[in-house]
């Protein structure tokens, strides 16, 4: 049934995703920033990983297969890249991780890729699609992660009104806590490709 199958592709999506979840992680990421250059990034954060899923939604599955990637082994590469988002976390670095002079690749990694399009979406999007047998269901996927993305992003642009409460001391320790549950994050999606390969 259509109805069914959009309510649980975005309902799944939702949950991978999690925007309010992500939101200390950008508020660390982005720590230093004014309201302004943290909604920009929030911006092309989300249109990026929106053409990343997007991507693997059409031809995911004959990118992995032509490139010889399996979904564990898409796992342990993105745990990896989340480990070293939490380790600069922990050690209080947050707010340079991959900036530049205008502040643009931090918005493609780590924000765009692999904290919002990461393993778990890619691999929930890949396998949404396979479920979508007809043009309808497509549509109905795409609507279904263009509705999660709008979601994430309204989070993050208002994510700044917290900063006037956390205050820079508040986030910094918000940082501290959720490098080390990112950290978990991270080594979990390492292990769970790892036991998938059968080591």
């Amino acid at each position: 049934m259509l109805a069914k199958y959009f309510v649980e592709a975005f309902v799944t999506l939702l949950v991978i995703i999690d925007p309010i979840g992500n939101v200390p992680t950008f508020l660390a990421i982005t720590r230093g920033r004014d309201a302004q250059a943290r909604r920009r990034l929030a911006a092309q954060a989300v249109a990026v990983a929106s053409v990343v899923l997007a991507v693997f939604a059409l031809a995911g599955s004959a990118i992995l297969s032509y490139l010889g990637i399996s979904i564990p082994a898409l796992e342990v590469s993105g745990g990896l890249l989340l480990l070293l988002v939490a380790l600069e976390l922990l050690t209080g670095r947050g707010s340079t991780i991959g900036t530049t002079e205008e502040g643009i690749s931090v918005a493609v990694v780590p924000l765009a890729t692999p904290l919002i399009a990461g393993p778990g979406a890619i691999a929930a999007v890949l396998l949404l699609a396979r479920r979508a047998n007809d043009p309808a269901h497509g549509a109905a996927l795409a609507v279904a992660l263009v509705g999660v993305m709008v979601v994430l992003f309204l989070v993050l642009f208002y994510a700044s009104s917290l900063v006037r409460v956390l205050r820079e001391s508040g986030i910094a320790l918000l940082s501290r806590i959720f490098g080390l549950l990112l950290a978990a994050i991270a080594v979990q999606l390492v292990l769970g490709g790892l036991r998938a390969f059968g080591l």
